[in-house]
């Protein structure tokens, strides 16, 4: 332990800690703005470029950075004097200065950190003309933007691309006035092996990255008479949601949820937990199969578009790898698009169907050409957990009084199996509970796997099924997925089975749920709200979904037949590292 003075207390710290970590440990706030500690997946982004968090420290003639220095022995550190704040204030109007100004109709007003640093510093002015820098809007891609004008060079999205998720999109380019956060040779997102994970969109502090919007077409659909709008949601939604609206963390919203939907007109409300059954009907056939006639192990969940789109960059000699089943949104797409249509007599190519996903990856995902039928799309529009809020802003509805309804009927039933999607690990076991009943003939006394649950970055656990010592891997964060699949292509996984998901976490914590999902205890909260709805489902294992029979009965025919894998699998594509 070392002794320090902090404001005149005298405290006592770890060795190794930050003036900063030492300062919040001991109830004093320093603001930040380069900043980020997630130690949920052992991110730390203390570069110091931001210079917002100055303090004094006897002994030195220098102002220092609180996020960035260490503490000693004997050292004394005042954070509030005169000269520390006015610092701050300084350092917060040259940002200003190079700012733009439409903070009203930015993506991120309200909702924004150097705007708030503001408010907080009490600046009211703009004292300096800075001269803007011009840089042009990158709009290329179907999931987010980038506008390089309001950057403020912290960093976080360039941590989070290249130490965390290892994709290495982003890097500091240019010296001086011109210096930016930017792509290789400042290239447009299309152009790079960005996955479209969102999680830089998520860690930046200003609306330097935001998602891109597909609310106003949304509408558009909704209000079009000649037009039927279905609308699904995913798993996640329904443990995040409600904080956009000030209630706790991880509180199940489902029944609001349905509600506001319909208020705001969509004609039918359905639950992607549905697809996830679906997905599972295929998944494990698919598993079951390449276990028993010597097909290629271990087989990959291939749920999550932002990793598909991985390793199809990073991977591409590994494409035989992952399931072929196409993601529970884009199943239910197609099969709304085919078997509903035709239940609710409804001409397919009237239908516009809308995911609701907590991921921006997902709207790369519904543009690929490969997922769609009779030349028309499964799904026309995603929308993020953020888009969905504002639409009931927008809308004038008072979302924590709505009343609790359900979802509509014909594709409506779900498993808890399903509903565990959402979570890190929450696939893989989904798809043990189907595969361990169908391997052993009966089913399961018990169809929570401990073993398969947790935040760690890579887990593993064995599973016995009969005389089959079930192997599965599971990976949340690219980074973690690079290791995983480098053990692949080197031959040293022992694996049948990984589940892979790009966002640390798991989709609870995807590129467009609220902001800031990746501190710990949100993770625990959302996971548990996830668990409790599975625990309290009348029906938890996919195979036992009485709607999915119903499918099978009267449209796919058998899991992994014909009809399904025409409709219900894809493929991929190499793609080079740009």
């Amino acid at each position: 332990m070392i002794n320090i003075k902090l404001n005149n207390m005298a405290i006592q710290v770890e060795k190794g800690t930050t003036i900063l970590e030492a300062a919040r440990a001991n109830g004093v706030n320093i603001p930040t703005l380069c900043h980020l500690d997630m130690a949920s997946i052992k991110m730390v982004n203390k570069v110091g470029t931001c210079r917002v968090c100055m303090v004094e420290v006897e002994g030195r003639l220098d102002l220092m950075p609180a996020c960035a220095v260490e503490v000693y022995e004997g050292m004394v550190i005042h954070t509030n004097t005169t000269r520390a704040i006015k610092a701050r204030r300084t350092m917060v109007e040259l940002f200003l200065s190079n700012h733009p100004k439409d903070c009203l109709v930015c993506e991120r007003n309200k909702n924004c950190e150097l705007q708030t640093l503001a408010a907080d510093l009490n600046i009211r002015e703009n004292r300096y003309d800075g001269k803007m820098i011009n840089h042009p809007k990158d709009t290329s891609s179907q999931s987010l933007i980038r506008d390089a004008e309001k950057c403020v060079l912290c960093r976080r999205c360039e941590t989070m691309c290249n130490q965390v998720q290892s994709v290495g999109v982003y890097s500091a380019v240019q010296r001086g006035i011109k210096s930016v956060v930017s792509t290789a040779f400042d290239n447009p997102m299309t152009e790079t092996s960005c996955t479209y994970c969102g999680q830089c969109v998520s860690v930046c502090p200003t609306g330097a990255l935001t998602q891109v919007n597909h609310t106003s077409e949304v509408w558009d659909a909704i209000n079009d008479p000649d037009k039927v709008v279905v609308v699904q949601t995913a798993p996640a939604i329904r443990v995040a949601l409600g904080e956009e609206f000030g209630m706790p963390i991880g509180t199940v919203v489902t029944g609001k949820m349905v509600s506001g939907l319909r208020r705001i007109g969509f004609d039918h409300v359905y639950d992607t937990v549905f697809g996830a059954d679906l997905c599972i009907m295929e998944e494990a056939t698919e598993l079951i199969d390449r276990i028993k006639n010597g097909g290629r192990l271990p087989m990959l969940t291939s749920c999550c578009p932002a990793w598909v789109k991985f390793i199809e960059h990073q991977f591409p000699e590994l494409l035989d790898v992952p399931s072929t089943c196409r993601s529970p949104h884009q199943m239910f797409g197609v099969i709304a698009k085919t078997y509903l249509a035709k239940k609710l007599g409804v001409d397919p190519a009237k239908m516009v169907v809308v995911s609701i996903m907590p991921c921006l990856a997902k709207k790369f995902e519904a543009a690929r050409e490969e997922l769609s039928h009779d030349s028309n799309l499964d799904v026309d529009y995603v929308l993020t957990t953020r888009e969905l809020a504002a639409m009931y802003r927008e809308a004038g509805i008072n979302f924590t009084q709505l009343p609790d309804e359900d979802f509509d009927k014909v594709m409506g039933e779900s498993s808890g199996a399903g509903v565990i999607f959402g979570t890190t690990g929450g696939v893989i076991e989904a798809a043990v509970r189907t595969a361990a009943s169908w391997l052993g003939g009966k089913p399961l006394e018990n169809v929570e796997f401990q073993q398969l649950r947790g935040v760690e970055g890579i887990r593993e656990a064995t599973i016995k099924v009969g005389d089959l010592d079930l192997k599965i891997g599971i990976a949340n964060g690219l980074g973690n997925a690079r290791t995983l699949l480098e053990n692949i292509r080197d031959g040293k996984s022992q694996y049948h089975a990984i589940e892979i998901m790009a966002c640390p976490g798991g989709c609870i914590s995807g590129g467009g749920q609220p902001f800031y999902g990746n501190d710990r205890a949100v993770i625990a909260k959302r996971a548990e709200g996830l668990y409790s709805v599975d625990r309290n489902k009348k029906v938890r294992v996919s195979h036992e979904n009485e709607e999915i029979k119903a499918l099978y009965a009267e449209f796919l025919g058998e899991p992994g037949g014909k009809i399904a894998h025409d409709l219900l699998h894809t493929s991929y594509t190499k793609r080079p590292i740009m």
